[in-house]
């Protein structure tokens, strides 16, 4: 793995590989310390667990951090996304994690010498994230196929429910829909259900934020009549099965997609994936950084 921009780019086999890397330093195990690299996290949206998780992984590998920051950068110059990139590779920056608002601003990059890191792009792909739930996933239940997954939410401008909805297909998992007939993205060949349907068969409930940012001011929008018809209600938890979960990739909007009363609540694993965040992180790196210096992917248990 060279980079890590689609969850299209990776196998089963990458994603089990990734997810197990991770499961191993959540246990405990030391990783491979990468102090002679540097990185940059460059983040042209706003970003609290993302941005702070990239970090945090990066402090435990030992690598070196160079700050960027888009309000003191070249770029209120007119500087390109490349030319910032290319600059960056030109002072010795090892790899780089992006995120910005342009839908795969990834491949104006391809004259990059260094890895990329998709941390979010735009309303299509958001790899690292897709990844944390699946692992979160993968602990609770150990294997994919034929897992009832329920996707609620603002499905079209969900860069989540993207990189979700493929990953969880590919592995054997069963993954629908419910949303506003606004927010259906007919790129995605997944059913649409009424919530009220399906929620006592479903295995994992995932809410999705509603975009605010991303619809041009043009959103009329009630959260309570939102929460009351696409909403994780106490009454609707109360039917999931009892081994069924909840998960959201916040940040979380208490009382539109979800009761505020069920975030920390026994089904919920909202902050358990932002834990395992950083973990998955560690291992994205790792991958990346180990084939790129020594031209094979790092394996833990080694």
């Amino acid at each position: 793995m060279k980079q890590l921009v689609s969850m299209e780019d990776l196998t089963n086999e990458e994603i089990y590989s990734l997810i197990e890397t991770a499961i191993e330093y959540k246990k405990g195990n030391k990783p491979n310390k990468f102090t002679d690299n540097y990185v940059s996290n460059l983040f042209f949206e706003n970003s609290t667990r993302t941005k702070c998780s990239f970090e945090m992984a990066e402090r435990q590998l030992g690598l070196q951090e160079i700050p960027f920051e888009t309000s003191t950068s070249s770029v209120k110059k007119g500087e390109s996304l490349y030319d910032t990139c290319k600059t960056l590779e030109s002072i010795g920056v090892d790899a780089l994690v992006i995120r910005h608002p342009q839908n795969d601003y990834y491949k104006e990059l391809e004259g990059l010498n260094i890895p990329v890191i998709n941390g979010g792009d735009g309303s299509g792909q958001h790899p690292t994230q897709s990844l944390l739930d699946i692992m979160t996933i993968y602990e609770e239940y150990k294997d994919f196929k034929d897992l009832n997954v329920l996707i609620c939410g603002d499905i079209k401008n969900s860069r989540v429910a993207r990189s979700n909805y493929q990953a969880l297909t590919a592995l054997g998992a069963n993954v629908k829909f419910a949303a506003p007939g606004e927010w259906v993205d007919e790129s995605l060949d997944a059913p649409y259900v009424k919530i009220d349907d399906v929620i006592e068969e479903t295995d994992i409930v995932m809410l999705l934020r509603v975009q605010h940012e991303r619809h041009d001011g043009e959103l009329s929008f009630d959260p309570h009549e939102y929460h009351e018809k696409y909403g994780l209600t106490k009454d609707r938890y109360n039917r999931m099965k009892s081994e069924a979960i909840v998960m959201h990739p916040a940040p979380v909007n208490r009382g539109v997609e979800i009761d505020s009363d069920l975030v920390e609540a026994p089904k919920a694993r909202i902050f358990k994936q932002m834990k395992n965040g950083m973990f998955l992180r560690m291992s994205v790196i790792t991958h990346i950084l180990a084939e790129k210096e020594e031209g094979v992917i790092f394996d833990v248990a080694n």
